[in-house]
Formats: C-alpha cells, sequence, structure tokens
C-alpha cells in the first residue's frame, strides 16, 4: 500500500502508547489469555478490535472477506454495505484512501452479499466495479493492471486486488493474465520473491526490497484465485499453484526460528513482523484444505499461527503487523486483524478438503 497514508490511530486505547499510530500495552500489561481458551473467543476479540478502527478501502474489502470465511454473514453483509458509502462514479467501491485497484478487495464480498441478499444495489455495485477493472482502469500496455493513478506503478499488492474478484465473477482469461503480468515484473527467480513496486514507464524498480507483506499480498491473491478456476481451468489452476509453491519455498526460506519474518524478507536490520505469517499460513492452510498444496507445509504454517496468535493483546490488537498508518513499522492495522480471522478461518477449515 502507498507509503504516505494519513494517521488515523491518533489515541492510545492505553498509557504508553507508541508513537507513529501504534497501539501498544501499557508497560508490563499482561497480553496472555486465559489457559484453554477457544480460537472462536479469541477471533471476537480481533474481530472487535478490527470493526473500532479506521479502514482504507483494501481493508474495508478484507474485513468483509474474513468475516465471510469465518462464517459471520451478517457482519459481512452489514461491510458489504458500508462499502457503497464511498463509491466513485467510476465504479470503485470503498474508495478512502486512493488507489486504482485497491477497491477491488471489495469486490467479492459486496458480490456475494447482494447475492446472497437480493440487494439489488450490492449487485449493481459489484457489476460496476467489474466494468471499471475491464474497462477504465489504468492499465500497460499488455493489459497489466497499474496499482496507482497518475503513475504506470505495478506493485506486488495488486495480486490480491483485481485477481480473486475477476476470478470468482467467471474473468477466468483476464485473472490469470494479471498474474502473469504481475509475475513478469516482480519476480525475481534467484531470491525466489517478489519485488514490492516497478515503474512502467521508467522500466524501472521504484522499490526492489522483497517487502514481506506484498509477498503475502501475492500469496493471497494467487490463493483466492486458484480456489476460484473450476476443474476446466486445470492447466491454469497447475500453474497458478507452482508460482505458489515457488513463493511459499522462498519465504520460508527466511522465516525466523520464531516463525516469523523481517519487514524485508531478506534484511534481517528490518523490523520482525506478524502479518506475513499470518496471510501465508492462510494461503497454506486453504490451499491443503483445496487439494492444491501438500500437506507438508503444514507444520512451517503452524509456527507462523503460533506465533501470530502470541501477538494478540488484552483489546483483541494483533500487535508487530506492519503498521497503520504509513505501514513502514511495527504496529496494527485493519488488514493485519483481517489476516488473523482469515488465518483462523482456514486452519479451522483446513480438513475438510
Amino acid at each position: 500500500m502507498n507509503f504516505s497514508r494519513r494517521n488515523f490511530l491518533a489515541a492510545s486505547l492505553a498509557a504508553g502508547a507508541a508513537a507513529g499510530g501504534r497501539i501498544a500495552l501499557a508497560a508490563g500489561a499482561d497480553a496472555s489469555f486465559p489457559a484453554g481458551e477457544e480460537a472462536g473467543n479469541l477471533v471476537d476479540k480481533v474481530k472487535n478490535a478490527m470493526l473500532a478502527m479506521q479502514r482504507y478501502s483494501w481493508e474495508q474489502g478484507m474485513a468483509g472477506q474474513a468475516m465471510w470465511e469465518w462464517g459471520d454473514r451478517q457482519t459481512a453483509v452489514l461491510l458489504a454495505r458500508a462499502s457503497l458509502i464511498n463509491t466513485t462514479e467510476d465504479g470503485r467501491l470503498a474508495a478512502v484512501g486512493g488507489g486504482a485497484t485497491d477497491p477491488a478487495m471489495a469486490g467479492e464480498i459486496v458480490w456475494r452479499a447482494g447475492l446472497l441478499t437480493g440487494d439489488k444495489d450490492l449487485l449493481k455495485a459489484a457489476d460496476n466495479l467489474l466494468d471499471f477493472l475491464l474497462k477504465r482502469a489504468p492499465r500497460a500496455d499488455d493489459g497489466t493492471l497499474y496499482h496507482v493513478f497518475g503513475g504506470s506503478e505495478v506493485w506486488s499488492d495488486s495480486f490480491n486486488t483485481a485477481p480473486p474478484y475477476l476470478a470468482v465473477r467467471g474473468q477466468f482469461d483476464e485473472a490469470v493474465k494479471q498474474i502473469e503480468g504481475l509475475r513478469k515484473r516482480l519476480w525475481d527467480t534467484d531470491k525466489k520473491l517478489l519485488s514490492h513496486m516497478w515503474n512502467e514507464g521508467k522500466k524501472r524498480f521504484k522499490r526492489k526490497d522483497f517487502w514481506g507483506v506484498g509477498n503475502g499480498w501475492a500469496a493471497a491473491g494467487m490463493t483466492r484465485a486458484i480456489r476460484a478456476l473450476p476443474p476446466e481451468r486445470g492447466e491454469d489452476k497447475k500453474r497458478l499453484t507452482g508460482y505458489l509453491k515457488d513463493l511459499l519455498d522462498g519465504c520460508l526460506a527466511f522465516q525466523r526460528p520464531d516463525g516469523l519474518f523481517h519487514d524485508v524478507i531478506d534484511n534481517q536490520n528490518s523490523f520482525v513482523e506478524t502479518n506475513l505469517g499470518q496471510i501465508l499460513s492462510y494461503s497454506i492452510y486453504t490451499g491443503v484444505a483445496g487439494g492444491w498444496l501438500s500437506a507438508n507445509y503444514i507444520a512451517a504454517a503452524d509456527r507462523m499461527r503460533q506465533a501470530a496468535r502470541k501477538k494478540v493483546d488484552q483489546y483483541g490488537f494483533v500487535q508487530g503487523v506492519c503498521g497503520a498508518p504509513k505501514f513502514d513499522r511495527a504496529g496494527v492495522a485493519a488488514e493485519g486483524q483481517a489476516f488473523f480471522i482469515l488465518m483462523e478461518s482456514a486452519e479451522k477449515n483446513k480438513d475438510e478438503g
């Protein structure tokens, strides 16, 4: 996401909150939970904290997706309806924080909520967003979507913006094309990781760093696209699964003993970050349940999940994620809350494939 985000975490919930938007525990506070607390109760804490937070467009979408996958249809529908408040004339949803394709993260939940409820406003908004992505969103000469307006920039974040939504709407060729275009520009064959930002106009990287959460967005996006592809797209599923395995292997080569990763995956001087572990766990559990990933990945996912669960404070905030508002330091963010819930949902369902 962009690095000039307004600091919306102006007030702390505890004495001793850190500057820069983090909500931290007071010194010496006990963040542990009672022994034997069930996952559902922990998710409720994380959910309530997430719903209390201000959210950007992509975070609104992922919050709704998290509620849907957890099975909380009522909250998912409410988040979908709220995504219509800041709809733009060109069809973007929950358009808070700018960005050309970030609002597409709300596409799937708005569409599914529309189907569930029969709400014509939701269904129309979902169609308008699809039309924007197919016809009006800025893109490179080969059709790869730009992540932002006013600059020919391709970001790793975009794996989880348009492709999953295009796939669930039956635009399979376009979904696969977007993933291929992103990977062509950002994939590093030697490191088996994705760089963050490519400037198409200048034909060079704007940010070559292997940003952890950016690689996480890519894993989640490919996971959701693979899940949406029908059986008759077997070759596409196989190819995307290969991309996902390569990315998982590349990331896991840098997994720390505590189960987490550095913010820049191969830079030990960058801060230790929580959300990449959550996203990779979600991708692994989902892939194992779907039958396209080996259960051999589960051990790594379990380590990441346990590390993330230890980061939940007494308020339900997942500490140590790439934090709002600038996402350049450890803190809290609504996207980190959402992926905790998505991780827990996927773990709960991993044996149902």
